[in-house]
């Protein structure tokens, strides 16, 4: 168990000892992401030759803990801008004084969906439930219709959700519950949901992968994102005309998720330029089309075309339940102690 760590350790000392001087010599700028931040290498790459500089990514987990190592090292920050910040996530960072707005042309220019506190919009999506078809064909049984639904025992021990804690889509979801029914009516129905069986994990990856059932786990239904169902026939060994999930879009239950890139307050000042360059690099056209098919959330730029899976098989709500962000931003600590009382404890 403890050779990993030095192999890796000895394995960085080998890669760098294998770069030119040149970009040995280049500065460090460092991001600090969730653990789904994707984009392809050759556009990281070009960022880098263009902007002079080695860029370090680090990965802090699901956007929740990522946000947890931000404020916990805020005194000595570990990178220079971050990435994931969403709007259900925004309060927290905020409150905490660990970002630096950023006014470049990025900031200055529309979005689809706008962020607060300096934080750069860079894509969307819609945190919403997901269903495995394959189960529900099987059983015969018809979707859930509401929430109030899958309170019942019918849909006892079915549905795995994350912890808003440590979790954006799972702070997502408890701020849609609270936004879609009421914030007094939202905690009766998570109380319910309890008593009904719902399934608690730390993040977005282990509900997906682990405890899905189309991925060999037992909850059928899943928090998850509207443009997951793109993903699995993007992915799919053979080609695929029907997704083998889809999204439920139920009152309530539908979050719009805007995730954004921040200056991290305390970052090394020599490379701030380069980070700002980094920002303006994550809304250009390459990537606002690339983060399509790599993270699977919808562009931020308002001109950016979608791509074909995308437009197919991730259609948009025609509505979502986002609290104001004043409202989030004074009570969404509140609301996590309360989720926390109520469900764990």
């Amino acid at each position: 168990m403890q050779r990993r760590p030095m192999l890796a350790s000895a394995l960085a000392l080998l890669s760098t000892a294998a770069l030119p001087l040149r970009a040995q010599s280049r500065p460090v700028l460092r991001l600090l992401t969730h653990d789904s931040f994707e984009l392809p290498p050759e556009l990281l790459k070009r960022f880098e030759a263009e902007a002079g500089v080695q860029l370090q990514i680090v990965k802090g987990g699901d956007a929740g803990e990522m946000l947890n190592r931000l404020i916990l090292t805020r005194r000595k920050p570990l990178a220079d801008l971050v990435f994931g910040i969403d709007n259900a996530l925004l309060p927290r960072a905020l409150d905490a004084g660990v970002l630096d707005a950023y006014d470049g042309p990025a900031a200055r220019r529309p979005a689809v969906a706008p962020l607060e506190g300096g934080v750069v919009p860079v894509d969307f999506g819609f945190v919403a439930l997901n269903i495995d078809r394959a189960w529900f064909a099987s059983r015969n049984r018809a979707l859930p219709t509401s929430l109030q639904e899958l309170a019942t025992p019918a849909w006892r021990n079915l549905l795995v959700v994350q912890n808003p804690a440590t979790s954006s889509p799972g702070q997502a979801f408890l701020q849609a519950t609270i936004a879609g029914l009421g914030e007094e009516a939202a905690f009766d129905w998570w109380a319910r949901m309890r008593a009904n069986g719902v399934k608690v994990v730390r993040g977005w990856t282990e509900a997906y992968y682990t405890e899905f059932t189309r991925n060999g786990g037992t909850r059928p239904i899943v928090v998850s994102y509207a443009g997951s169902p793109a993903a699995e026939v993007f992915f799919a060994d053979k080609p695929l005309e029907t997704s083998p999930t889809a999204s439920l879009f139920l009152s309530g239950g539908v979050f719009r998720q805007v995730e954004g890139v921040a200056l991290v307050k305390g970052g090394n000042p020599a490379v701030r330029e380069a980070a700002g360059r980094f920002i303006e690099f994550l809304r250009s056209a390459p990537v606002q089309q690339a983060l399509q098919t790599s993270m699977w959330m919808y562009p931020a730029e308002a001109e950016a075309p979608l791509v074909d899976v995308m437009r197919r098989h991730a259609p948009r709500p025609d509505r979502f339940d986002n609290p104001p962000p004043a409202q989030a931003l004074a009570r969404a600590r509140a609301w996590q102690e309360r989720w926390t009382r109520v469900v764990l404890k």
